[in-house]
């Protein structure tokens, strides 16, 4: 018989925190006695997002509206006699808003990062999952699209590029520290660019994926010029976020405290193959533009996932035309 549950996400309303929470609602329902708890302060993540991932099952999870960056018993209490806690919550967006709020992200995701470690400190769950990022790595490993593929040694010694690389490192660290003290058993997975349905489509914080689907739907109404933040030759480990969720659940029963283990391709994709994907599938007469004066983040990076699938048997399923072909179908839905 299945153990019952008691499972809280952090940032259960982002993109990855809606496919998850509603595979958790169906794989761990209520009326077998599972317990599904989400805390979100919808800064970025949206109720109606969650609620359409989520659809009826919505009903059986107990959401918590709350800012992590106080610690505070609103969410504190909720992790007693907790199971699995996984942390999804931080402060990202796209680079043009990461690298002129490095401050403010930089704070905001220590303190986040930091009350979690204290709540878990103070009531220690059987497993945490730490959700850290690709942009951990040192820079000087990302300056090519033609940079070898990212193995978790890698990691150290540290020089990330941007304060969100560097607080995401520090709740790391953190985790590690929960493992070596024997306060709880710690999966931490370090994640590429993830993309997906119920994401972030502004044009002042969003990704890279969505963004280029939002310019190119929107330039088919004008001039069907589609811009790309410098010469597009720049490149990432694109990584659908249903692949993330599989590997969020393979860390339930495995990769407790064996370090850090990267979730993505071990191929870069350049973002002007992205941006020919998305026109293709608009199947529209748009011509691309460059941008020179913006900022564009890491040249290239991929990554080595062969720790990921010895450890947790996870690799990813979802092509990259798949995913951007739902994705615009979800977009031109909103």
């Amino acid at each position: 018989l299945l153990k019952i549950m008691k499972i809280i996400i952090t940032g259960c309303a982002g993109m990855i925190g809606s496919y998850l929470t509603s595979d958790l609602l169906r794989s761990y329902p209520k009326r077998n006695g599972h317990n599904i708890i989400g805390i979100d302060n919808l800064s970025r993540g949206s109720l109606s997002n969650l609620k359409q991932a989520c659809g009826t099952n919505f009903n059986d999870l107990k959401f918590i509206k709350a800012d992590l960056t106080i610690f505070d018993r609103l969410w504190t209490d909720e992790f007693k006699k907790c199971d699995i806690i996984i942390h999804l919550a931080d402060v990202v967006a796209g680079i043009g808003f990461v690298f002129s709020n490095e401050s403010f992200v930089f704070r905001n995701n220590l303190l986040i990062n930091s009350n979690v470690t204290k709540a878990i400190y103070n009531s220690p769950p059987k497993k945490y999952i730490y959700i850290g990022t690709a942009c951990s790595f040192p820079k000087k490993l990302q300056l090519s699209t033609e940079s070898l593929p990212l193995t978790e040694e890698d990691q150290f010694p540290a020089c990330p590029e941007s304060g969100y690389g560097w607080s995401k490192l520090m709740g790391e660290i953190e985790a590690r520290y929960l493992s070596k003290e024997g306060i709880t058993n710690c999966v931490v997975l370090s994640l590429h660019n993830v993309y997906g349905n119920y994401c972030d489509f502004s044009p002042q914080t969003s990704q890279v994926i969505p963004s280029l689907c939002m310019k190119a739907i929107s330039c088919i109404q004008t001039d069907k010029i589609l811009e790309i933040w410098g010469d597009g030759k720049q490149g990432r480990a694109f990584v659908h976020a249903k692949d993330i969720v599989n590997a969020i659940k393979l860390s339930f029963t495995k990769g407790a405290n064996k370090g850090v283990i990267q979730i993505g391709p071990n191929n870069c994709t350049s973002i002007n193959e992205i941006a020919e994907i998305v026109i293709n599938n608009l199947n529209e007469n748009i011509k691309l533009t460059h941008n020179l004066k913006k900022p564009v983040g890491d040249i290239g990076r991929c990554a080595n996932f062969t720790k990921a699938k010895e450890i947790l048997g996870w690799e990813p399923k979802i092509k990259l035309h798949d995913g951007i072909s739902d994705l615009i179908k979800w977009l031109k839905m909103q």
